[in-house]
C-alpha cells in the first residue's frame, strides 16, 4: 500500500480533474465540514449542558448516527476521488506492462460496486422511509442517504478516471470485464448447483485476496467479496450489503474516531507535537542514539493525546526529520523506529483501535485505556534497549546531559498538551464523561492551545485541518462500515464454529491458540490495513478466548499490538509507508533498517502476551476486571 505524501501531510482540496470532480469535492468539503464540526459543538455542548445545568440533549445519538453516516460515506466518496484510499501496489511495481490494465480494471470494479450497492440501498430506503427517529422524529432514511448519495458520487468519480484513461485500454477492459459477467449471469443456473457447502465462502475470500493483491482499494475489495458471498450462495438478499454497511458505522463510540484524528492533526499543524518532542528531548537526547528514544518516548506521548496512528506518525516524524538529518542519522533507521514506536503505540489511549474494539465487543473502553499503558511501556523499553546496543556497537557517543534550566525550560513549554492525557484520563475514570466526549474535548483543548496559545492556527489552517480530518475519518469509517458488512458475511458462512473446531483439535491449548492468534492478526492486519482485520477477527476470537480461561481483556490488548505489528510491518504494512513518506525514505533501504526492529517488536509481543500482569496490573487496581 503507498499512500503518499499528501496523506499524512494534507489532502489536496481540489486535485487535477473536470469540472464535475472539482465541483462534486467542493460540496463534499462543505457537507463534511459541516457534518464534523456539528457534530462536535452538540457532543461537546452535550457535556456542558449536563456539567452546568444538569441536564442533557436527548438527541444527540441521533444526531451523531447521521454525522457518522455522512463522514464515513461522504468522506470515502471525496477520499476516493483523491486516490487516498490504501492499496497495495507491491505486486503491480513488479509488473509495469500490465499496471495500466489493472489499474482500469479497479476502476470498472469500484463503479460495479459503486452502482449495484447503490441499488441495493434503494429498497433500504424504502423499508426505513416509514420507520421516525424516536425523539427528533426524522425519518430513519436519512442515515442511509449519505450511503447511496456517495456510492452515486463514487460512480462518477471512476467514470471521470476512465475517461482519462487510455481509451484502448479501457475499451478492451469493459470487453473483457462484461463478456465475463454476462456469461456468469446467464450460466448462473448451471454452475450454481456446483458451488454447495464451503464453496461460496472460499471463492469470497480467494476474490478478495486477489483483488487487493493487484491494486483494489481495501475497502471496496471487503464489499466485492461480500457482494460476490451473498450472490453466490443466496443466503440473503443484496439489501444485506447496504445494510450492514449502515449498521457498522453507527455506533456512537465511533465518533470519538473523526474526533481523535482532527485532535491530532491540529497538534501537528499548531506546533503541539513540537514542544513535546523538545520537552522529550532535553529528557533522553544525551543517552546512546538520542533522538532515536526521543522519537520513541514522544510517540508513546502523542499516542495519548491523539487516536490516529497516522496523525502521530506525522506530528513525530516531521518534527524528528530535520533533527535526523541534522545530526547525521540514518534516515533509514529513523523511518524504522518511527514505524516501530507507532505499532507499540496502538495501545497508549485513546487509539482508535481501541475504541473500535470497545464498540464492537462487550469490554470496557476504561479497562482498555488503562490496560494498555503498561504493555506499551513495555515495549517502548525494548525498543530503547535495541536502540542503546546498536548505537553503542556503532561507536555512538553520547550526547552531553541537559541541564535542568533547559529541561525545566521545555517542561514549561510542555505542560498544557501534557495536560491534556490527564484531563482526559479523569474525565473517563471518574466517569464524567463517555471516550466519545472526551474525544471532543481533546478537539476543543487543541483548538485553544494551537489559536489562542500558541498562535500557530491561522484560519485558512484551520479550514483545510477540517477538511483533512473529515476525509481521513470517512476513509478509516468507509473501510470500517464495510469490514462489518463483510464479518457479517464470515459469521453467515460459520466461521466462528470453523474457528472452535480448530482450537478443539488443539486440545484448548492457550499457549497454540495465543501464538495462532498473534501470527494470524499481524498477517491479516499487514493486508487489511489493521482496523478491519481487528473488526472481523476481534469479536470471533475473544468469546473464544474466554471460554478457554484467558482473560479477554488481556487477550484483546494482545490482538491490538499484534494488529499494530501487521500494520507497520514491510513489505505490505501501509503503516510502514507512511513512516517512509514522512521521513522521506525509500522503502528497501528502510525495510532492511527495520528487521531487528520487528524481531523485538515480537520479542514484547510476546513478553505482554505471556505475562498477563503487565495488562492486568491497573484495571484491577481501579477495580475494573480483567
Amino acid at each position: 500500500m503507498k499512500p503518499t505524501l499528501d496523506d499524512v501531510e494534507g489532502l489536496d482540496i481540489h486535485p487535477e480533474g473536470s469540472f464535475v470532480l472539482r465541483a462534486g469535492l467542493a460540496i463534499s468539503d462543505a457537507v463534511l465540514a459541516i457534518a464534523l464540526i456539528g457534530e462536535l459543538a452538540a457532543v461537546f455542548g452535550n457535556v456542558i449542558a449536563r456539567a452546568l445545568f444538569e441536564t442533557a440533549f436527548l438527541w444527540t445519538d441521533e444526531v451523531a448516527k447521521l454525522a457518522l453516516s455522512t463522514l464515513a460515506f461522504v468522506g470515502g466518496a471525496s477520499a476516493y476521488a483523491r486516490g487516498h484510499h490504501t492499496f497495495i501496489r507491491s505486486m503491480l511495481d513488479r509488473i509495469p506492462k500490465a499496471e495500466r490494465v489493472f489499474l482500469v480494471l479497479s476502476e470498472l470494479v469500484v463503479l460495479l460496486i459503486a452502482v449495484v450497492t447503490a441499488y441495493s440501498s434503494l429498497l433500504l430506503l424504502e423499508t426505513r422511509s416509514y420507520e421516525l427517529t424516536p425523539i427528533l422524529q426524522m425519518p430513519a432514511s436519512s442515515i442511509v442517504w449519505p450511503m447511496t448519495l456517495s456510492m452515486m458520487l463514487i460512480a462518477i468519480y471512476a467514470l471521470e478516471r476512465l475517461f482519462r484513461q487510455h481509451r484502448p485500454t479501457v475499451l478492451g477492459c469493459v470487453l473483457m470485464l462484461g463478456s465475463l459477467l454476462a456469461i456468469a449471469m446467464t450460466t448462473r443456473g448451471l454452475w450454481l448447483t456446483w458451488l454447495t457447502g464451503d464453496s461460496p465462502i472460499f471463492i469470497a475470500l480467494i476474490l478478495f485476496f486477489s483483488t487487493i493483491v493487484v491494486g483494489l482499494p481495501v475497502g471496496f475489495a471487503l464489499l466485492l467479496a461480500t457482494m460476490t458471498y451473498l450472490w453466490i450462495a443466496d443466503a440473503s438478499p443484496m439489501v444485506a450489503l447496504p445494510q450492514n454497511m449502515v449498521d457498522g458505522t453507527g455506533n456512537f463510540v465511533l465518533l470519538a474516531l473523526p474526533f481523535f484524528i482532527f485532535a491530532g492533526l491540529i497538534m501537528e499543524r499548531g506546533g503541539i507535537s513540537l514542544r513535546l518532542v523538545g520537552f522529550v528531548h532535553a529528557l533522553v537526547g544525551h543517552l546512546r542514539g538520542g533522538l532515536l528514544h526521543v522519537m520513541v518516548v514522544s510517540m508513546y506521548l502523542v499516542s495519548g493525546l491523539s487516536g490516529s496512528k497516522t496523525a502521530d506518525v506525522a506530528a513525530v516524524g516531521s518534527v524528528m526529520r530535520d533533527m535526523l538529518r541534522k545530526e547525521k542519522y540514518s534516515l533509514a533507521e529513523g523511518a524504522a523506529v518511527l514505524a516501530a514506536s507507532a505499532a507499540m503505540g496502538e495501545t497508549v489511549p485513546p487509539s482508535i483501535a481501541m475504541l473500535v474494539l470497545g464498540s464492537i465487543t462487550t469490554l470496557s473502553m476504561a479497562a482498555l485505556f488503562l490496560g494498555g499503558l503498561i504493555p506499551a511501556a513495555v515495549i517502548a523499553l525494548c525498543l530503547m534497549v535495541l536502540i542503546y546496543f546498536q548505537a553503542k556497537r556503532n561507536q555512538g557517543e553520547p550526547k552531553k546531559r541537559a541541564s535542568l534550566k533547559v529541561i525545566a525550560d521545555a517542561g514549561l513549554h510542555a505542560i498544557l498538551p501534557l495536560l491534556m492525557p490527564v484531563i482526559l484520563f479523569a474525565g473517563i475514570l471518574l466517569g464524567l464523561a463517555t471516550p466519545t466526549e472526551v474525544s471532543s474535548f481533546a478537539v476543543v483543548y487543541g483548538l485553544a492551545l494551537a489559536t489562542l496559545v500558541y498562535r500557530e492556527l491561522n484560519w485558512k489552517t484551520f479550514v483545510r485541518t477540517v477538511i483533512d480530518g473529515a476525509t481521513l475519518a470517512g476513509m478509516v469509517l468507509f473501510i470500517l462500515g464495510a469490514a462489518s458488512s463483510f464479518s457479517w458475511t464470515l459469521t453467515v458462512a460459520y466461521l466462528p464454529q470453523r474457528l472452535v473446531e480448530i482450537l478443539q483439535s488443539a486440545n484448548n491449548s492457550t499457549i497454540a491458540f495465543m501464538i495462532g492468534s498473534i501470527v494470524l492478526l499481524i498477517i491479516v492486519g499487514s493486508l487489511l490495513e489493521g482496523l478491519p482485520a481487528l473488526i472481523i477477527l476481534a469479536p470471533l476470537l475473544l468469546p473464544i478466548a474466554g471460554q478457554i480461561g484467558l482473560s479477554e481483556l488481556h487477550y484483546g490488548i494482545v490482538l491490538l499490538i499484534a494488529m499494530g505489528v501487521g500494520a507497520f510491518m514491510p513489505p505490505v504494512g501501509i503503516g510502514f509507508y507512511v513512516a517512509c513518506a514522512i521521513v522521506r525514505i525509500d522503502i528497501e533501504t528502510a525495510s532492511r533498517a527495520m528487521l531487528p526492529y520487528l524481531i523485538v517488536l515480537m520479542i514484547g509481543l510476546l513478553i505482554v502476551a505471556f505475562v498477563p500482569w503487565f495488562t492486568l496490573f491497573l484495571p484491577n487496581a481501579f477495580n475494573l476486571g480483567g
